[in-house]
């Protein structure tokens, strides 16, 4: 069921300072552009970058508004995303990573009570799909008779909670994965969507149909959602565009791909194609813009022989609460309202769109529903926000480089508060304090020199986390420091399996016959015949069952690569498991088959290398 959409009339004339009276000067359309993975150095809207090329997001700026501290609301696609359509912060929907496409429909968040060993904090599940029951600022608009469409990626929910079910008249392609169906560059793998041509761009085709939703719609109000898939993996581009930019390419720029920049130039020239058609249309001084981006950029995947991009200055990227992974390019264009060429450094978050779009359109919130942005009219005029502080909202650890424990931020002014919880002594918060005016890049931690901020900012935060009901993991009491560290090496319990680490012993309790442990290697070893040798003392006798992963093979462990040992007595013992590799060697997982019982390892080796065990005095 639906929360209540509308108030009593008087409670319509209710103004205060979060939702300032709308303006007189209401556009008739709106479009809402919002890149996929583009970070804040990923734009020349900041002079941030010599190889990318974004002259039709200059030219958007050029007759608006950018705003220089914009915001997602977590570093991640589908979390900002559900929270521009609805004003709700992910703390507050647990939407809070983006598992939408995923079979398992999971709408209210939960944190267990415990977890392997290996983790500090207990197991934390998020919501998995948009909650019909939710509002969408495309249902507010389409009540009050706007044509509203969909165009480009949702990552929120195949039906029943695709754009359909959410308020849109209109979604193309019809997609809920995480980027687009097999390629940018056709053949596509969409199901029921096809390309005109071969090798037709999906950002060219989206931008085009958005184009013939404005045709067909041009003497009706429309709120047109434009969700580019750009910049999203896979990685790959139109190989034109990407020859142009291999003479561009400064090996000792971090910003070095390619493709990735070709990727670029595919969505700047789409927001390109939208301004153009409302120019030809005649709808330009009718529609108001706003360009944003669903998390910072991805500098973690591989494309190139490097990282996609880089938000240098920034710290981190996509995936983490770094600024760059939730700091973004934004820019809001309304004729007759932003001054054409200005710049805003208020802070702005993603949650501030529902209620700044309801503002545009002249329609007041239901204050009935809570609500954790604020109308921007009064930057759009030159005045400052009213507000106190924004806040991230990250439950997970993505283990990225650069990656955070779940965490948690507040921004207020000038200053930056992260919170890493239960990650501090005793399961409390540990917090780390930022003055981002005179640190950029958050690298150096000013919470010991200014504990009264700490404070000051810590008690904001702990008062959203309660308003919004927020749910995060709690400490884990089945955690074991050494298991965490023995994880760090690439030891891992698997199925019937518990490990500790104690006197320069691997120590492996023996739950269930075929007891797992898995290892990963930090370097593959050769391929060829190759030995494994374990020296074991054992409480009970058995033996051992070898599988072990190729590099390049899939899946890991096949059953042709599957060999046993020799029977091992109870006591002391050196086990050694010859087999055959035709590919280097990526891991191990061994299977103890023998009754319960515990079995000390003090050493395990592939020929001359040692594969490293936790020492402990």
């Amino acid at each position: 069921m639906k929360l209540p959409l509308l108030l009593a009339a008087s409670a319509l004339l209710l103004i205060n300072t979060a939702f300032p009276q709308n303006d007189s000067a209401a556009p008739s359309n709106i479009l809402f552009i919002l890149a996929d993975d583009l970070g804040w150095a990923d734009t020349t809207l900041y002079g941030e970058t010599q190889l990318y090329e974004t002259p039709n997001l200059e030219k958007l700026a050029s007759r608006g508004m950018t705003f220089t501290r914009a915001y997602t609301a977590n570093p991640l696609c589908s979390p900002t995303r559900s929270s521009i359509l609805t004003g709700l912060h992910p703390a507050r929907t647990g939407l809070t990573s983006p598992n939408c496409h995923t079979p398992n429909i999971v709408l209210k968040a939960k944190a267990a009570d415990d977890a392997p060993s290996n983790k500090k904090l207990t197991t934390y599940t998020s919501v998995t799909r948009l909650d019909p029951a939710h509002v969408t600022i495309a249902e507010r608009l389409k009540e009050s008779g706007y044509v509203t469409g969909h165009f480009g990626k949702w990552h929120l929910g195949a039906e029943p909670y695709s754009p359909l079910e959410h308020g849109f008249d209109v979604d193309v392609p019809h997609w809920h994965g995480p980027g687009p169906a097999g390629s940018f560059v056709a053949p596509w793998k969409f199901p029921d969507f096809k390309e005109k041509y071969p090798g037709e761009h999906i950002e060219d085709r989206m931008g085009d149909e958005a184009v013939a939703f404005l045709e067909a719609n041009k003497d009706k109000p429309f709120f047109l959602n434009y969700w580019q898939f750009s910049v999203h993996a896979p990685f790959d581009a139109k190989k034109e565009y990407i020859e142009k930019y291999r003479s561009k390419i400064d090996p000792k720029d971090e910003q070095r791909s390619p493709t990735y920049a070709a990727m670029v130039q595919s969505l700047d020239e789409n927001v390109g194609k939208m301004l153009d058609a409302l120019d030809r249309l005649e709808l330009t001084d009718k529609t108001a813009i706003v360009f944003f981006s669903d998390n910072g950029g991805n500098m973690y995947n591989e494309v190139d022989g490097t990282t996609p991009t880089s938000n240098r200055p920034l710290r981190g990227g996509k995936g983490n609460n770094w600024d760059g992974g939730v700091r973004v390019p934004a820019v809001v264009s309304w004729p007759g309202v932003t001054k054409p060429g200005t710049r805003c450094d208020d802070l702005i978050t993603s949650p501030d769109f529902f209620p700044t779009l309801l503002a545009m359109a002249g329609l007041e919130p239901d204050r009935s529903v809570p609500l954790d942005g604020i109308s921007l009219l009064p930057a759009f005029h030159g005045e400052q926000l009213n507000r106190d502080a924004i806040f991230t909202f990250f439950p997970h650890s993505t283990g990225v480089p650069d990656t955070l424990p779940p965490s948690a931020s507040a921004y207020s002014g000038d200053w930056k508060l992260l919170r890493l919880l239960h990650n501090g002594k005793n399961g409390d918060h540990e917090h780390r304090l930022f003055n981002l005016q005179n640190d950029m890049g958050e690298r150096k931690d000013l919470s010991a020199e200014y504990p009264d901020k700490v404070i000051e900012l810590s008690t904001k935060l702990d008062r959203f986390l309660k308003d919004t009901g927020a749910v995060f993991p709690r400490p884990n009491p089945n955690y074991n420091p050494a298991s965490a560290e023995l994880t760090k090496l690439g030891i891992r319990a698997g199925k019937g399996m518990k490990l500790d680490a104690a006197g320069g012993n691997l120590i492996a309790s023996v739950e269930e016959n075929n007891a797992q442990i898995n290892l990963q290697l930090k370097e593959p070893s050769p391929s060829g015949n190759r030995t494994l040798t374990l020296q074991i003392d054992s409480e009970k006798p058995g033996r051992i069952a070898l599988r072990w992963a190729e590099k390049g093979i899939k899946p890991l462990y096949f059953k042709d690569r599957l060999v046993y040992s020799n029977a091992y007595p109870k006591g002391k013992s050196t086990v050694s498991i010859p087999f055959t590799a035709k590919n280097p060697v990526t891991g191990f997982r061994i299977d103890f088959q023998q009754q319960r019982g515990q079995i000390r390892i003090s050493e395990i080796s592939v020929d001359d290398l040692e594969i490293p065990i936790r020492k402990t005095p």
